[in-house]
């Protein structure tokens, strides 16, 4: 997160789910494609659409996830929207250059609050651990078959409810960082290198030492501020310590959204099941690819993207 990161580095380690923001760019009106009653054009929409300046161009984009729940979403969304419009413009980007488009709508075009990681994550799909210095460093985590879906079996997904408003947060953390204040400063010391020891733990398979560093990561992360966490992410919390979970953290800036739960292996469905009255369980499966071109449907009216 600037400007911690352009000042110290930084590290994140990022894992892409399947669910996804799908976007559809064409040039002019589709009545065989476009829906019967379009959602409304979004700020976001609106700032892609302006950024890839293709006359004519318009955009919609769905989603299969909760918004403002931690997940990245709105980075996906920026994903799918870039890539989907810079087809339309013929042009062909690779993933960093689709993270950073998407970052740059969003951030310049928009002044959303936020760092670079949930763009990549978006971008390149799978594990990544991402170094943040002068560039941002990309390092693809390889997932066997089974330690993937091992790594979702044991993860339990909970969706709050709860609202959040993450640009309030970052902004009161970069601003407690700015004035040098000691336990933020110490918290995010800790959590950057918490991803490294993240992803070590990813290389050798070691799912209980993940679980205990998500754990952890959590005590750092709400010190950062005191509306990070909630008096429900605190009951989901003490819930799992009862019910097999190794660790969990409330994900994105928090002050709502989804919160992970990380089981030991084998009491995955006891956890679900101590969790079930806090909040909606979100199934999912680690993603693989990142953003896709799913579909061309024909020489007018471009593809169908996607990106986890």
């Amino acid at each position: 997160m600037p400007p911690y990161c352009d000042r110290e580095g930084g590290a994140v380690c990022s894992v892409a789910i399947t669910r996804y923001a799908t976007a559809t760019a064409s040039l002019g009106e589709d009545p065989h494609d476009e829906p019967a009653s379009p959602p409304p054009r979004d700020a976001l929409t609106e700032a892609a659409v302006a950024r890839a300046n293709v006359r004519g161009a318009t955009a919609f984009v769905s989603t299969d996830f909760p918004s403002g729940a931690g997940l990245g979403g709105s980075s996906a969304c920026g994903v799918a929207l870039a890539g989907a419009l810079a087809a339309l413009a013929g042009e062909s980007l690779g993933p960093a250059e689709l993270a950073a488009r998407s970052r740059e709508t969003e951030v310049n075009a928009l002044r959303v609050a936020g760092g670079y990681q949930d763009h990549y994550a978006a971008a390149f799909g799978g594990a990544l651990l991402l170094r943040f210095t002068e560039c941002v460093g990309v390092e693809p985590l390889a997932l066997t078959p089974k330690l993937g879906a091992d790594l979702a079996r044991r993860g339990v997904l909970l969706y709050t409810g709860e609202s959040r408003l993450s640009g309030s947060i970052i902004t009161a953390v970069t601003e407690a960082y700015l004035r040098n204040d000691p336990r933020t400063c110490g918290a995010l010391v800790r959590m950057k290198a918490l991803a490294l020891d993240m992803a070590a733990a990813l290389r050798t398979a070691d799912l209980d030492a993940l679980g205990e560093l998500i754990g952890e990561h959590w005590l750092h992360q709400r010190e950062l501020h005191p509306s990070i966490t909630t008096p429900r992410i605190d009951a989901i919390v003490e819930a799992a310590a009862r019910a097999g979970g190794i660790g969990v953290k409330a994900l994105g800036a928090s002050g709502g959204g989804c919160v992970l739960a990380f089981a030991r292996d084998g009491r995955e469905e006891e956890l679900a099941r101590a969790l079930a009255p806090l909040g909606q369980r979100l199934h999912y499966s680690i993603d693989e690819h990142g953003f896709q071109v799913l579909a061309v449907l024909d020489e007018h009216h471009l593809p169908r993207d996607s990106a986890p």
